[in-house]
């Protein structure tokens, strides 16, 4: 009762209203720890206006303080407690209650269906608020928290404008499955499938509305989410007003520029004259042009991006608001390709009933203009002929790009096309509508305050109405003939709804006869998704169709329908019970295999509390938390009706004749009856730990994952189907790992504030099972498709490897280090090297990643940087493994160019399964540097100014030989390169 009169009494002086002002009067009070009443000493006090007045609080926590004003506000800051702004309003006397701000810079921390106290949680959470959050030029949520949580890994797809990234929390569960975890914002799971025209489904929210991001890592955390949480459950809370809250309007624009950071190192034109001639005299010399062309060069540009949101934060009446409005034009540094959004968010958050009803209302709306590139260009310039002009004076044919032509002027399938032309002459957009929201009612009863009842009403919908894909009849690319339909264009379509309804009900009582606190939460939910699309393709002049209409129109859904419970009990404020059930049933099996029973436990002990520690005040954390629970997967990736047989249309080519007549046939695709759920199990154990008043906190954590009836694609006896391989609950996977996050704040005085994290995560993963019976012939799944050849693999899923171990054969080199070509080592001994000598070696996933951050604050001048590394990681350069060899240089009737790495290994012929190409990829990367300015009482109306300058992807330290050793799944094949960012900022609030 103590602790909510102090929180009330907090409250009532930041909601006060100010007074008059009058000349400069002196301020004094007591500054103490809202948890126990203690006074707190060395809190720094400052004036908000005038950030040189100041002092701090003594040993008793008493603080003694002139101000110019007393319509002036005080802000109390202390390292490891929330910062308060007071207004003074005419008063003498300010006591003050700081409250704890520990991990998550603030008392409670978001979890499935509600919030809990932080001092409280018992599974594994992490959350990153604003303040934490990466700074650049971001589109995407992702790029918030990149390297900031440890067993987190962030990769970006690309470099494109608006690209996604891929996240695997505690490397992913699963084979044939998704590994990505569920996302929920504001209380709204999204849809995990993506939406077409889209680089990334959460472009939808726009960075600069969230209020803060957490991970939920382990089974008893996330277990909650039941079916789709076996990959982890990230949340994203977005900006809210508050009761009493003045207005305040805040403008943040970032003018970028982006530059590319790296190109393939390839042959020079000079250089690719000699190496012609020496390899193949007059029968190369011959195709030589006169030209001296940088391809790479002609296709990549500086770019320039801006970003623009305005924000209007306040509340009228009960009625607190924030409303924002956004604008993001991205242009890539791939000429041709750009990103153009904008942005809408409302939150509503009034209260009725004398504060027993509650509602929170968030809508937000998106429009997104995509101008996707031909990344085919990419690849082109890599091995385009650089004696050659991007276009030809006085041609008029193909719109006058070079191209290379046959004896009877066709342009050469084979033959590498035009990188200028493959970006000039391709149209490739569209135009996308996503709206997500909710509407939430918290209802407290009057007979007892202690139940609440919670409907939460959400939708998530898009709209892609008019993509189009073209390419004019005079693209050599596409070209068909003299006589033939040239050209393409496609339309497609789609449109996606989502529906969700949540009831649950919440008991929360402070057991004060016992000892105990419990909060029992049990509920209902149920969620549809449907989503129906077409594609319709012709040629240009839309005289020939190219693709059949029937064949491409959709209409799919599916339901998911869960029912859940869980129970915290707390007895002595030392130890604590967390028990979670949720059973899913979902319309993607069979009815015999629907339903899914998930549940968790887990265990914590605040030892700092017991009498045993309690006297050494040195430390001001221990906790020590134990968590096992299951968790499924549904996210198959086989559509909505796996378990259903199917018939799909064939091409009219394949039509069957009866005498004059032709029937169009139908083909069964395969399909697997009995598909049930992957599960997986989880075990963690964790200490969390601050010393110093929590100047140095952090958590260690092991854990041990095994996902059982694991979804593989295995072979299936001859004629059972017209498929000789079919998905099926086959196989074991393990996972382990270890983590360990510390977060230190070496300096916290009146001027100076810095503050350092550090993250470390070790995990490996091993297949113990792929087959329903032993079976020691067979080698596993081959994946990983690679360019060059046909249908080559160089990736495979084998029992007793991690997953996507590299699957190739052992390099022999000779006393100089230099491969022999075609020369392989015999590994069975069997006198003949062959498939049956090929070896697991290596995998894509690092042994070690880690984050480092930093941020100083030093008067009104702050700095920052964020930086990762990743240790152990492996990548198949496929761009060196598919161009560095001599017989690729020279065609019937044309040449191409080669990365300069064909000097490492002098390969006549591709030796594409060499181990020779797997290289260690560890890199260093500084992810952004930010130096920034703030300015107090610029204007009348302008309360601050914030002016700063940040480089984004400032550089990158590693031995791997290809662009860019951060590669997702470990094979590099053209990426779209990553830029390097300069940008400018500015921050109003009004």
């Amino acid at each position: 009762m103590n602790d909510i009169k102090k929180l009330l009494i907090t409250t009532s002086l930041l909601l006060g209203f100010a007074l008059p002002g009058i000349a400069q009067i002196t301020v004094s009070g007591i500054v103490t720890d809202a948890s126990d009443g203690q006074p707190l000493p060395g809190v720094n006090i400052i004036v908000q206006n005038a950030p040189s007045v100041g002092t701090s609080s003594r040993a008793d926590g008493a603080y003694s303080l002139s101000v110019p004003s007393e319509t002036d506000t005080l802000i109390f800051s202390f390292v490891g407690y929330i910062k308060q702004e007071v207004p003074i309003d005419g008063r003498s006397t300010i006591d003050i209650a700081l409250s704890s701000d520990i991990q998550a810079l603030d008392d409670v921390v978001v979890i499935g269906y509600g919030t809990q106290d932080v001092d409280d949680n018992t599974g594994s959470v992490t959350a990153v608020n604003a303040d934490d959050f990466n700074e650049g030029a971001i589109t995407s949520p992702e790029e918030l928290f990149q390297g900031k949580t440890a067993g987190v890994n962030v990769t970006s797809n690309d470099g494109a404008p608006g690209s996604g990234a891929t996240i695997r929390i505690r490397g992913g569960s699963s084979l044939s499955a998704s590994n990505d975890p569920l996302f929920v914002v504001d209380g709204v799971p999204l849809d995990g499938s993506g939406v077409s025209g889209m680089r990334s489904p959460l472009n939808t929210i726009n960075p600069n509305d969230i209020a803060s991001i957490t991970v939920l890592k382990d089974a008893s955390a996330t277990a909650i989410y039941g079916s789709r949480a076996s990959n982890g459950v990230i949340i994203i809370e977005t900006k809210k007003g508050t009761v009493g809250q003045e207005l305040k309007v805040n403008y943040t624009g970032k003018f970028s520029v982006q530059t590319n950071r790296n190109q393939v190192d390839v042959l020079s034109a000079d250089q690719f004259r000699n190496v012609i001639r020496e390899q193949f005299g007059e029968d190369g010399s011959q195709y030589l042009g006169e030209a001296s062309t940088n391809w790479q060069n002609k296709i990549y540009k500086q770019s320039l991006s801006q970003d623009h949101n305005l924000s209007f934060t306040g509340a009228v009446n009960q009625l607190p608001y924030r409303l924002s409005l956004g604008y993001s034009g991205n242009n890539g540094i791939l000429k041709t390709s750009q990103l153009d959004r904008l942005t809408g968010s409302l939150a509503l958050t009034p209260t009725f009933l004398d504060d027993r009803l509650k509602i929170d209302l968030n809508l937000k709306g998106m429009q997104v203009n995509n101008q996707f590139a031909n990344q085919a260009a990419i690849g082109s310039a890599v091995v385009f002929d650089p004696t050659k002009p991007v276009k030809v004076e006085g041609e008029n044919r193909f719109d006058g790009y070079y191209t290379w032509v046959d004896a009877d002027g066709s342009p050469i399938s084979i033959a590498p096309s035009n990188p200028v032309a493959l970006l000039n002459q391709t149209n490739d957009e569209s135009t996308v509508y996503r709206s997500i929201g909710n509407v939430k009612f918290d209802y407290t009863t009057s007979f007892l305050p202690e139940l609440s009842a919670t409907l939460n009403l959400g939708y998530d919908y898009s709209d892609v109405g008019d993509g189009l894909y073209t390419v004019p009849e005079t693209a050599a690319f596409e070209y068909s003939g003299a006589n033939e339909a040239n050209g393409v264009r496609r339309d497609y379509s789609q449109k996606k709804e989502n529906e969700l309804l949540d009831f649950y009900l919440n008991y929360n009582d402070d057991l004060s006869s016992i000892d105990s606190k419990v909060d029992l939460t049990a509920g209902y939910s149920w969620e549809h998704h449907y989503s129906r699309g077409s594609e319709y393709a012709t040629n240009f002049d839309r005289s020939s169709t190219l693709v059949v209409d029937q064949d491409t129109d959709y209409e799919t859904e599916h339901y998911i329908i869960s029912f859940f419970g869980r129970m915290n009990y707390t007895f002595k404020d030392k130890y604590l019970l967390t028990a979670t059930l949720r059973q899913d049933g979902t319309s993607r099996f069979s009815e015999d295999n629907r339903w899914g029973l998930f549940p968790s436990a887990a265990l914590a002990w605040k030892m700092h509390k017991e009498p045993f520690l309690k006297g050494i005040d040195d430390i001001s954390q221990l906790k020590l938390r134990l968590g096992y629970g299951v968790t499924g997967q549904q996210r198959i990736g086989q559509g909505d009706y796996p378990y259903l047989g199917r018939y799909t249309y064939g091409e009219p080519t394949a039509s069957y004749q009866f005498g004059d007549t032709f029937l169009e046939t139908l083909r069964p695709e395969g399909y697997n009856a009995n598909l049930k759920w992957e599960e997986t199990t989880t075990y963690n154990l964790g200490l969390d730990y601050g010393f110093l008043n929590d100047r140095i906190y952090g958590s260690v954590e092991t854990y041990y994952r095994e996902t059982t009836d694991l979804l593989n694609v295995v072979p299936v006896p001859a004629g059972t189907n017209f498929t000789n391989r079919i998905l099926s609950n086959v196989g074991t996977l393990e996972v382990k790992g270890v983590e360990f996050n510390i977060t230190g704040r070496p300096i916290s005085t009146d001027n100076t504030f810095w503050e350092v994290g550090f993250n470390l995560s070790h995990n490996t993963n091993e297949i113990t099972k792929l087959t329903t019976a032993d079976d020691p012939d067979y080698i596993g799944v081959e994946t990983g498709g690679i360019a060059g050849g046909t249908g080559n693999t160089i990736q495979i899923h084998s029992v007793g490897h991690p997953r996507s171990s590299f699957y190739v054969h052992e390099q022999v080199y000779d006393q100089d280090g230099n491969p022999i070509e075609g020369l392989y080592v015999d590994r069975n001994d069997d006198g003949v090297v062959d498939e049956d000598d090929k070896y697991r070696y290596q995998n894509p996933d690092a042994d070690v990643t880690l984050g480092l951050s930093s941020r100083l604050e030093y008067k009104n001048w702050d700095a920052s940087f964020s930086a990762r590394a990743s240790l152990g990681n492996y990548i198949y350069n496929n761009v060196a493994s598919s161009n560095s060899f001599y017989s690729d240089m020279l065609y019937t009737q044309y040449i191409r160019n080669t990365p300069t790495s064909i000097f490492d290994t002098d390969f006549n012929t591709e030796q594409f399964h060499s181990d020779h190409y797997v290289e260690n990829a560890s890199f260093l990367r500084m992810d952004n540097i930010t130096l920034g300015y703030t300015f107090s009482d610029v204007l009348t109306a302008v309360s601050s100014l914030r002016l700063s300058a940040t480089v984004q992807n400032a550089f990158v330290i590693t031995n791997y030989s290809g662009l860019d050793p951060e590669v997702f799944g470990g094979i590099d094949n053209n990426l779209y390169p990553r830029p390097r960012t300069f940008m400018l900022g500015v921050n109003l609030n009004f």
